[in-house]
Parts: C-alpha cells; sequence; structure tokens
C-alpha cells in the first residue's frame, strides 16, 4: 500500500474546477523557466535518481517482517498490518502513511518502519488516524523508536481533534532494551497517558483487538472508547499462562485469561466480538460511522497550478548551496499561482505571501537565502497577519541560517532574529513546514523547525539538516586547532588541516541526509516533491477541524 494513496471517489474528494469560477484579483507568478535547458535536465536527472532509491526503501520497509514471518502470521489467519489498513480504507477514501522509514539504519535494519505503521485516513467523509502494530517485526513489540513513533501519531490526533483507531497485535516493550522503553516521561507508559488526555478532550479512540495485548499493553483497549476483538485470535490480559503459573500456582488457558469470548460475555472489557480481521475492519467503520463529529470540510473546488509539478524537479538546483527561486517553486504548488506577495522589495531573503492551497487559504513563508535582520522583522510581521486573520502557516525551508559579522551583530540581528523565533513560536494558527533544501542552525527554529510546533513536518528527498552545513563544521573544527596551536608556538600543516576536516565531512555528510533525520523521526516523512501539493492540502484538512489554543490574540499588529 502506497504511503501516499490519493482517493479516487467523488464523494470524498474536493472537485477541479475550471479557472474561470474563481475570479481573483491575485495575480499568477510569471515563470521563465525550461524544462528542456541543460541545467533543467541534469537537475532533474538528480531527483529522478532520488525519487527511485526512495521508492526503493519504501517498498522494502512495507513488506514488514522477514518472510518466515508473515508466512507464520498467515498460518494464524491473521492480515499483516498495512494489508489491515488497506481493508480499513476503502477505495476512493486517501491514505497518508506517516514516517514509513522510522528506524531506518538502526538496529541492523531489523525493524522496519519501527514496528508499527501510522498514517490518517479519511474514512466515511471523517479524518481519522490510525495505529497499527505489525507483528511481522519482532512480535510488534515496542522499540525506542516504535513509542516515538506511536506518541507522534497520538500528538498529531490530539492537536486536531481526530478520532484515531488502534489495530493492536503487540506483545508489549521489547524486553533487551528494558531500560530505554519503560521509565521515562515518553517511554511506553506515555502511550496510556496521552489516551486519557485525549479521551477528556473528547477525541473519540478506537481499537481493534487482533492478536496480543499483553502486559502494560492491556490498557490500550481498556483505555479506548469502543472496543472490537478477533475470535480465537484475539488477546488482552496483564499476565499470560506461563506469568499466572509462575506467580500464583494456578493453571489457565490464553481463551480463560484474556480471550475474545471471555472479554465480549464475562469481564465486559471488549463490546463487540469478530470473526475474523475483516469482520473487525468493517466493525470499526461501523464505529466511526456512529461517531457524531465533524466531517472533513474540504473546499467545494479549487484552480489547479498553471505549471505542471513535474517542473519542480528541474527547478530545484542539485547542488544545495545554490537555492532555487522559492516562488517558483511556490507557482507549482498553489491554486492557479496565484500568489499575493507582502513586502515584495524589502527583506527580500525571505520571501512571504498569501495564496491558497487546494481551496484552503494558506500565508506561505520561504527561504531566498540567509536570513537577515530586514528579513526576520519582515517574517515576524507576516506570521502576526495570519495569526490576526486566522490563516494557516506554510513553511518552505531552505536556510543556512543568520547572516553574521561585526556590521549584523552591532545592527541587531540578535533581537531581531529573536522576534521571527517568538512570533514562530506563538502564532495560533496551524503551522505546516516542509524543509525543501537546507536546514541549518538557527535557522531551522525561525523557520518552524521539530521543535516550534508544526502541526506537520516533512522533508524533501534532497533536503538536508545538521547543526551548520558540513563544510563549516569542518572549518570550525580546523580554525579551532589551530588557533590552540599558535598559542602552543605552532602550526598547522595542510595534511593535518584536512586529517581534521575529513571525518567530519563525512559524519555531517551521514547524520544531515534525509535517511538519517527521518530514521529518528525528525519528521514526518520524507515526501515527493511532485506529491507535496496533495499531501499539504491534507494537511490543512486536518487541522481545518480543531482551534488552536489561545487562538485570539491580546495585542495588535505590531509593524516591524
Amino acid at each position: 500500500m502506497s504511503p501516499l494513496k490519493p482517493g479516487g471517489n467523488k464523494k470524498t474528494e474536493p472537485l477541479t474546477t475550471p479557472a474561470a469560477a474563481f475570479p481573483s484579483d491575485t495575480p499568477a507568478i510569471h515563470t521563465s523557466y525550461t524544462a528542456s535547458s541543460p541545467e533543467a535536465v541534469a537537475n532533474s536527472l538528480y531527483h529522478q535518481a532520488l525519487l527511485k532509491d526512495l521508492r526503493a526503501r519504501i517498498s522494502e520497509v512495507s513488506r514488514g517482517g522477514s518472510e518466515k514471518s508473515v508466512l507464520l502470521h498467515r498460518k494464524r489467519n491473521k492480515l499483516t498490518a498495512r494489508e489491515r489498513i488497506a481493508k480499513l480504507v476503502a477505495p476512493g477514501e486517501p491514505w497518508f502513511e506517516f514516517s514509513p522509514l522510522a528506524a531506518f539504519g538502526m538496529h541492523d535494519n531489523e525493524v522496519p518502519s519501527a514496528g508499527i505503521v501510522t498514517g490518517a485516513a479519511r474514512i466515511g467523509g471523517r479524518w481519522c488516524v490510525i495505529i497499527a502494530n505489525d507483528a511481522t517485526v519482532k512480535g510488534g513489540t515496542y522499540y525506542p523508536e516504535t513509542i516515538k513513533k506511536h506518541l507522534r501519531a497520538q500528538e498529531i490526533a490530539r492537536e486536531n481533534r481526530l478520532p484515531t483507531l488502534y489495530l493492536a497485535d503487540s506483545g508489549g516493550v521489547f524486553l533487551p532494551k528494558q531500560s530505554e522503553v519503560f521509565a521515562d516521561k515518553e517511554a511506553f507508559g506515555r502511550i496510556f497517558y496521552n489516551q486519557a488526555v485525549m479521551s477528556a478532550l473528547g477525541i473519540p479512540q478506537v481499537s481493534a483487538v487482533m492478536g496480543m495485548c499483553t502486559a502494560g499493553g492491556a490498557y490500550l483497549p481498556a483505555m479506548s472508547d469502543e472496543n472490537i476483538i478477533v475470535r480465537g485470535v484475539g488477546t488482552i490480559y496483564l499476565g499470560g499462562p506461563p506469568l499466572v503459573k509462575a506467580a500464583t500456582g494456578e493453571d489457565s488457558t490464553e481463551e480463560e485469561l484474556g480471550g475474545g469470548e471471555m472479554h465480549s460475555t464475562v469481564s465486559g472489557v471488549t463490546d463487540h466480538l469478530a470473526n475474523s480481521d475483516e469482520h473487525a475492519l468493517r466493525l470499526v467503520r461501523s464505529v466511526v460511522d456512529n461517531l457524531n463529529t465533524p466531517k472533513s470540510c474540504a473546499p467545494a473546488g479549487y484552480e489547479e497550478p498553471l505549471y505542471p509539478a513535474e517542473d519542480l524537479y528541474g527547478i530545484i538546483n542539485r547542488d544545495s548551496r545554490r537555492p532555487a527561486d522559492v516562488k517558483q517553486i511556490v507557482a507549482r504548488l498553489v491554486d492557479g499561482s496565484r500568489f499575493h506577495e507582502f513586502k515584495a522589495v524589502y527583506g527580500r531573503t525571505l520571501v512571504c505571501g498569501f495564496a491558497r492551497w487546494l481551496g484552503h487559504p494558506v500565508g506561505i513563508i520561504g527561504n531566498q537565502g540567509i536570513l537577515f535582520s530586514e528579513s526576520a522583522l519582515k517574517g515576524a510581521h507576516f506570521i502576526e497577519l495570519c495569526g490576526q486573520r486566522k490563516i494557516p502557516l506554510i513553511f518552505l525551508q531552505n536556510i543556512t541560517g543568520f547572516m553574521v559579522g561585526k556590521q549584523f551583530e552591532q545592527g541587531g540581528i540578535i533581537k531581531h532574529g529573536a522576534k521571527l523565533v517568538q512570533a514562530v513560536s506563538t502564532v495560533a494558527v496551524p503551522k505546516i513546514t516542509v524543509i525543501i533544501g537546507s536546514s541549518h542552525g538557527a535557522g531551522n527554529y525561525a523557520m518552524c523547525g521539530r521543535a516550534y510546533g508544526a502541526r506537520f513536518l516533512f522533508t524533501w528527498p534532497n533536503s538536508r539538516v545538521s547543526v551548520m552545513g558540513a563544510a563549516q563544521a569542518a572549518g570550525v573544527m580546523v580554525t579551532i586547532k589551530r588557533a590552540k596551536l599558535e598559542q602552543e608556538g605552532k602550526s598547522l600543516s595542510a595534511q593535518e588541516a584536512d586529517a581534521i576536516k575529513k571525518p567530519i565531512l563525512e559524519q555531517y555528510e551521514r547524520e544531515s541526509h534525509p535517511y538519517y533525520g527521518t530514521g529518528k523521526l525528525w519528521d514526518d516523512g520524507i515526501i515527493e516533491p511532485a506529491l507535496t501539493r496533495q499531501a499539504i492540502g491534507w494537511c490543512l484538512e486536518m487541522t481545518s477541524l480543531s482551534e488552536v489554543p489561545g487562538a485570539h490574540p491580546r495585542y495588535p499588529v505590531f509593524r516591524m
């Protein structure tokens, strides 16, 4: 199942309407881009190679566990996690998987997708978050990254007030990693804390027990609003037969302790008894159909961009040191390629403006170079406008950081940069970030990096994220070493400088790569540039269902 499955049902997908139906005074962005130019062709070939590699890696992890594990799973008459989701999400309903490459490059690559599949789907007109354990991967047990991915899916559900569907099939925590998964604040127990908080906020939670829910994991269905369990397959218990025997001397069976028949007829822990995975998934859809929560409010129609999304591959430079014209990127993403630019001739290294994205009004902030004081002030002013007008913000991040040097420090770049960081941190509208190139240093913070409350954050395959660029980091370390040697009356040879630089360059290249970051869940997934318009459009639908706490500004707009 594709991580980004478009819907094809006209009842659920917004309709594209001719531009004439949307009279607008907002001008379209002009383009002089030529797809056949040597530079565009070279760029496109580079990005197509990145896409080929990304698709291959996602296809690989989508197979789940080993072939032996999958066969054993099927012998138990169980669907795999992604097969369950494919059955749950009806034809024509969109599915958007989060972080499919979680835990990539970790644990000897034996925990694909961190052993859990998370994402969002529009089910019966309602966007729902889905969290499905993959029991073909280490029995669905929880590694540190599994927990982080589960918690992130709950965070998305909580912030956007989305019903949450748990397809439970897990042996609990991975015991050899117990010190990393049990006792800390953001460890396994936080899952159940989040369930309680979400329930108190009125967010529906539904569990389908399609395998084991053992030990602490038994609280997942116990703390859900409505539960389904599969007869003869699903079990819910704090301690299984071996533990009960060791602790109490009592002989018992799995069915007596936690089987579907027992919980549905005796304990009352479950509310519906299903005969198979397929039956359980139909019951989940029936529960969702009766939630009485708001359905998605997708705009009735929208203009398509004037220019094809495939142009992006020729526009985005293959050399990250040469940023593309961000307005040409915007022109391939927004409705009608229309863009009302704010302060077009001031603070030119930050592009700000209003547009519509699949019918949704948005404010867009994109980088066009390093941040200066004027850029920061312009960005803070624009964010204030979006906050007052209740317009969601989209950050297109390609930033190496703030300008440094005596002139700029004396000009107060720290205090002006702080204004932008404060505005990003506190604006009471949904924020969505896409890292389309570099993301270094304080520029990451000022452009709504992971720590700054973006409802969703995605990267492109060409992106790079690190505290500074690799060459700059290597240069800093050489400078420090040279200064230290000079204090001792010594010098640093070119060969010694290269020996210092080489491991730093290699480390930064490895650790700034999008696969490294997505493996650690620094983002919600790597998305293809040409699919960004649809992906962010779905995110905007999801964010429209909730209000941001403190959504009414306390102060007037201060001109910057």
